[in-house]
Order: structure tokens, then sequence, then C-alpha cells
């Protein structure tokens, strides 16, 4: 059936906030969801309209009235009513009317699973005291429209929602204007710097890998894709999820006696932070378990020539004695590298926390064992493996692993490069650059370390080969 045009309904507003926590609160959110949605559908040339467009208060009759005078009450109609969960649970749900079935709701769950959302389900609510009629009055007040509620995720959830909402909300509200097109036959354009690729007459899995610089399996894995079919017009994700920093984070092993509590207190962050960056499905530690720590407020600078530091911004609680224990140093040390008289601080005020007490040449390398990688979300042995261009069973032997399971902080030795030591990228590094330091080439180096181009990134390690 053809499309009239769409309906984007931005849940609650005004003095109906809707559910609030962590940072987020609904009414804002949705309008967010909303108003991109709303432009995104411009672009594609389908007709669309907005219950509200500000911070509006709307009533159950009002908000059914302004969905019912944009394109009409037929079947040709979709409302989308944005809102955001609460109750602690995680990942998207939808609800669709009782006089519809569930295919356009499960097409919007499997474009957001595409972007990372853990699923919930997909379902349908009837009223209690009248069970033929729909529970939600967006379903009941518009009668014959193909009405959706999409819940995006749960804003006071103990997994990953929290920050996926704060982050990710833009690349949700890509999924649903994608699950539109595809389920109304509407020719999809994925914006600019999309992670999406349409595609196209004459491609194939390994011609479109091949474009993007990423692996056959790894087009599949990130598509669930199980064969090596693809169909014209087809909208596959190109884009493999940017590995976080190491250089932004503290790996930190579990002893005896810790906590989540603890370790967070530590650090001055939270249990749902570390939880939130490590992935962890619960609160339980074990012994020489890794964490990955982030590093509150500071960010990387240079002390003088060959010497780095970082900049740390006092927060509410902290000491000399807390800041100079966290980062390994005397009071005396920090007091002197900021040329402090006394033991006072100020919240916000910015310390030099100095982290090499030696200068390296410029033209030595230090001396290492080998490339230590730190495992961060989305790894798997195989990604990694690909990455240095060794085998999974090589991995494992020389790390004495019993089986393919890896966890986040987790550090890895690499087999093969014990004969190289190894770079960190840091601001305004080039492979020119880094090459010429070091005396070798930049074809060498892009050899050594598989690199396709020459992009580098803030905290990439590098393989450096050691001269003899």
């Amino acid at each position: 059936m053809a499309l009239t045009g769409v309906v984007i309904d931005a849940g609650h507003g005004g003095s109906d906030g809707g559910a609030s926590g962590n940072g987020i609160v609904e009414k804002d959110l949705t309008l967010l969801i909303s108003k991109y949605m709303y432009d995104r559908l411009r672009e594609l040339g389908v007709p669309v309209k907005m219950t509200r467009t500000s911070d509006e208060t709307l009533d159950s009759t009002a908000r059914s009235k302004r969905i019912l005078d944009a394109f009409g009450n037929g079947k040709d109609v979709i409302v989308v009513s944005n809102h955001i969960n609460a109750g602690g649970g995680d990942g998207a749900e939808v609800i669709y009317a009782l006089r519809n079935n569930s295919t356009f709701s499960r097409k919007i769950l499997d474009e957001l699973a595409k972007e990372g959302q853990n699923i919930r389900k997909n379902y349908q609510q009837r009223l209690p005291s009248n069970p033929i009629k729909d529970y939600y009055f967006i379903h009941r007040n518009t009668p014959n429209t193909e009405a959706v509620i999409v819940e995006y995720g749960f804003l006071d959830s103990k997994g990953d929602d929290v920050n996926q909402l704060k982050n990710n909300y833009q690349d949700y509200a890509e999924a649903v204007v994608r699950a539109i097109a595809d389920y109304k036959s509407i020719k999809y354009i994925a914006p600019a710097g999309s992670t999406y690729y349409t595609v196209q007459k004459g491609d194939s899995l390994w011609s479109i890998a091949n474009k993007f610089g990423i692996t056959v399996n790894d087009l599949k894995t990130l598509n669930n894709l199980n064969s090596n079919v693809v169909n014209v017009g087809q909208n596959l994700k190109v884009k493999l999820e940017e590995e976080k920093p190491v250089e932004d984070y503290l790996v930190y092993t579990v002893k005896k006696g810790d906590s989540l509590y603890k370790i967070a207190n530590e650090y001055n962050t939270t249990v749902d932070t570390i939880m939130s960056v490590n992935n962890l499905p619960g609160t339980n530690l074990t012994i020489n378990q890794q964490l990955l720590i982030p590093k509150e407020g500071t960010i990387d600078i240079e002390i003088e020539p060959n010497k780095q530091g970082i900049i740390y911004t006092v927060k509410s609680g902290d000491s000399l004695w807390k800041i100079a224990n966290s980062y390994g140093i005397t009071v005396d040390k920090l007091k002197s590298s900021n040329k402090l008289t006394s033991n006072t601080l100020q919240i916000g005020q910015e310390l030099l926390i100095p982290v090499e007490d030696t200068i390296i040449s410029e033209t030595e390398v230090p001396p290492t064992t080998g490339l230590n990688y730190v495992v961060v979300k989305g790894d798997n042995l195989y990604s990694i493996a690909n990455k240095y261009n060794v085998t999974v069973t090589d991995i494992k032997n020389i790390n004495n692993l019993t089986s393919n399971t890896l966890q986040i902080g987790q550090v890895l030795k690499i087999p093969g490069t014990e004969s190289y030591a190894t770079y960190t990228v840091k601001k305004g590094d080039s492979l020119w650059k880094i090459a010429s330091q070091y005396g070798v080439t930049v074809n060498e180096l892009k050899e050594i370390n598989n690199l396709s181009g020459t992009l580098l990134t803030i905290g990439q390690s590098l393989l450096i080969p050691t001269k003899e």
C-alpha cells in the first residue's frame, strides 16, 4: 500500500516531562529524536509532520487530533510515537496496534539491532477494562493508521542503555527511518558520513568489503548475515565500531577484597561507568580480572620535548595525596611540577601530572618484549588476529588461553612482535614524522602495521622495527 504520510510524535512535553534519570529527560530526548527523524524523512522526499516541535504540553485529545489532522485517518498513514522507557530493564521495545500485524514493528527492532541496541520485544497491549481496545491512546484514538510506540531504551538501565541513549540516539532515529523506507519501498539514501551502504547492481559482499577496507566476515557479522547473498537496494552496515583510545583508560587488575564500589571510589568514578565501559553483566569480580578505568578529566600534553604528562582537573573531594597516589607519584613531585607552596586545592584547578621521569632520545625506541594489546568492546580473537596478520591459535598459544572468550581490559601479547618496539600515536603525529624519527620509511611502517592508508588515531599502537 502506498504511503500518504508519516506523523512523528515526540512523547510527553511541557509540564509532562515523562521519565527522567541519569541526565536524561524523556520529553527532551524524544524531541531530539523526532526532529532528526523529521529532517531525514524530508530529505528522502517523504511527506512528514510532527505533533510538537517545541517543549509544549499536549493532552491525549490534542495530540490525537494533531495526528489525524496531519494526513487523515487512513491505513496508508504511519504514526511513530517516540518514547524512552524506565523500570530498570535494558533494550528497545515496539508496541503496535491490535489492528496491525507485527511486520513494521519487527523491521524497526531489526534496524535498531544493527545499531548495537539490545532488543526486548515487539508486542500489542489490550485495555484491561475492554480487551477489544488498545491500551494506549495513540493506538485507540487513531483507529485506521499504522501506529507504533517506539521505546528506544531504559534511562535507568543497569546495562549500557544510558550511554547508548545519550550517544547513539541519532543512530537509533536513523534506524527507524530505514525501517520506514524498507517497509514502504521508498528509495533510501544514507546521510553524509553514514555507516551504511546501499547495495547496487553488480555488488557482492567481497566487492563491498574491499571498498570499505573491512573483511567479508566483518561485513557478515555487522549485518547478522548467514550467507553471502545480497540484494539490490539492501542497506548494509559497513563501518566497524571505533575503538576507544586505550590512553584514555587505566588498566586495573582486581585484587583480593576489591569490589566495584571500592574501585569506583578509588578512581573517582561510578560503578555504572565501570560496568558500562567493561560491558559487565553484573557486579561480581574475580581476582586478576582486568578492568578499564576512565581517566576522568585528563588530556595528553607535552611537558617538555619528548616528555609526556597529563592535565588533571581538581574535583570535589580531591586532595594532593589522593591525586598523587592515583598516578603513582609523590606529593612533593606533584607540588614541584605545579610550583605549589601549600597543600590547598580548589575545585576546577588544573594540575600537571608528570608521567615520565626520564627523557627518551629522539633516535631511540624504548625496549620491549613485543606488543601488548588491551581488549576493547567489540573485540574477538578473530578480529585481533586479523588486525595483526597472525592466527587465532598463535594468540591463544602465546597467552595460554584455553577458550575464545575475552574480557574488556584483558591484555594480550601479540605473537611475532618480539623484535619490535611499540609506539603510541600522539596528537600531531603523522606516519612521515614517526618514520623520520626512527629512521624507517613510511612504506615500512604501513607494511609492518598492515595499514591501508596514512591516517592515524591518537592512542593507536604502531610496531617500530628495532635496529641491530
